[in-house]
């Protein structure tokens, strides 16, 4: 079963929801968060990103930076910007990206699910990053930035999600991207008991889409909590905040690589060590390049781009790992012929969000030189089929969208 929590949110006020909702912290440069708050003096990146207050070559690991967004976002408060909910409730967010539309419940979800896996991870964390989330939670006392988990679609949660999101909503907007963000406020007892029932009796397992860095870090806080304040298992420590999605409603785009240099082949030599691997044909100018199937590829290099097909039996189909296409772009020409062998380390690759244009990608390679790969999405079911054996994918296998926005809903640990 899955324990979730409602909570008191602390929440913009109704003319400030717009201006206060960011980005989440990590998907942007601290330059690009500069100039988001020099348009807007109240998003929430004053919070998130605090290091956008000092100068450019600031250490944003200093504990000032950390200080600064625990003071913003007390000012925030004071000034009532943001408004903490008297009682706890439940809340209910929709985005819409073009025709694409996902409704998830936002809820604390429990630390000790996610310590005894009934809450499912497929990545692993990086220290660093997880030490900075631990510390930004800690000197906030506050969980600012939400984790984005799936569970295997119930209609009947559908059905009550449906209902409880037909009155006014709390906040409306469509943000500078054009994605629309809606919310509504569930705070009727018999309501928030029924929605808490049905996820306790229909959800077994949980996953996480997006944010294992802040569910990792959330519960080595709960940890603290119990060990030095030796607060209670119903303690709002004890869980995190989360926006819940059913799967079918979920959209993964692709994360895309750049390599910058051949690794010291010529294009017809590298073209030679794909072919025992890969059929490859050119692609026509008037073809998509977003390839149409699973185990395929297209690349971008020395101005043109080309369609790879992965020949039968180079990898094994049953094994959840090595069927994933990431997983055999790595094993199969990142590592054996580009020389990419970690690509959580090497500086020879960037990963390029699926939201991003191809024509980005191709801007790369003629600026910097090497070669682009184009992925097909990883499924949700393949990343469920990961997480259900325990095993991870490799780094940047998926690229949820549209992104939660950050500030909506912040979680108080007091």
């Amino acid at each position: 079963m899955s324990l979730i929590q409602p909570f008191r949110a602390l929440r913009p006020a109704p003319a400030y929801s717009a201006e206060v909702a960011s980005p989440p912290y990590d998907v942007l440069s601290a330059a690009e968060a500069r100039e988001i708050v020099a348009e807007r003096p109240h998003s929430f990146l004053r919070v998130v990103r605090a290091e956008v207050a000092f100068d450019s070559d600031s250490n944003p690991y200093s504990d000032e930076i950390y200080t600064q967004g625990k003071q913003v976002l007390q000012q925030y408060q004071k000034e009532g910007t943001l408004q903490r909910d008297k009682t706890p409730c439940y809340y209910i967010y929709r985005q819409q990206m073009g025709e694409h539309v996902q409704t998830g419940v936002v809820a604390g979800a429990s630390c000790a699910e996610y310590d005894n896996k009934a809450i499912r991870i497929h990545e692993y964390t990086r220290p660093a990053k997880e030490s900075d989330r631990i510390r930004h939670i800690e000197t906030l006392a506050a969980q600012t930035g939400p984790v984005w988990l799936a569970y295997r679609a119930v209609a009947q949660i559908d059905r009550e999600v449906e209902r409880l999101s037909q009155g006014e909503p709390a906040f409306d907007f469509t943000a500078p991207d054009t994605i629309k963000h809606t919310g509504w406020v569930v705070e009727k007892e018999q309501d928030i008991q029924l929605l808490q029932q049905m996820f306790q009796e229909h959800v077994p397992l949980l996953y996480i889409a997006d944010g294992h860095h802040r569910s990792a870090a959330a519960s080595c806080v709960a940890q603290n909590w119990r060990d030095q304040k030796k607060v209670s298992a119903e303690h709002p420590s004890q869980f995190f905040l989360s926006v819940i999605y059913p799967h079918n409603q979920l959209k993964i785009l692709a994360y895309n690589r750049h390599v910058h240099d051949l690794n010291g082949l010529s294009t017809e030599a590298f073209f030679e060590q794909l072919s025992t691997t890969f059929t490859r044909i050119p692609l026509q100018p008037q073809e998509p390049i977003t390839p149409p199937e699973r185990h395929q590829f297209s690349i971008f290099v020395d101005g043109s781009w080309h369609r790879l097909t992965t020949r039968p039996g180079i990898f094994q189909a049953d094994d959840p790992i090595d069927a994933l296409d990431v997983q055999i772009l790595q094993t199969r020409v990142l590592a054996p012929i580009l020389g990419i062998e970690d690509p959580r380390t090497s500086e020879r690759i960037d990963f390029v969000g699926g939201t991003r244009e191809h024509k980005e990608l191709e801007q790369r390679v003629q600026k910097k030189g090497g070669i682009a790969f184009v992925c097909y999405p990883t499924s949700i079911e393949e990343l469920f089929h990961v997480s259900d054996a325990n095993q991870v994918m490799p780094p940047k296998s998926t690229w949820f969208a549209p992104k939660l926005r950050s500030g909506l809903f912040t979680y108080l640990l007091d």
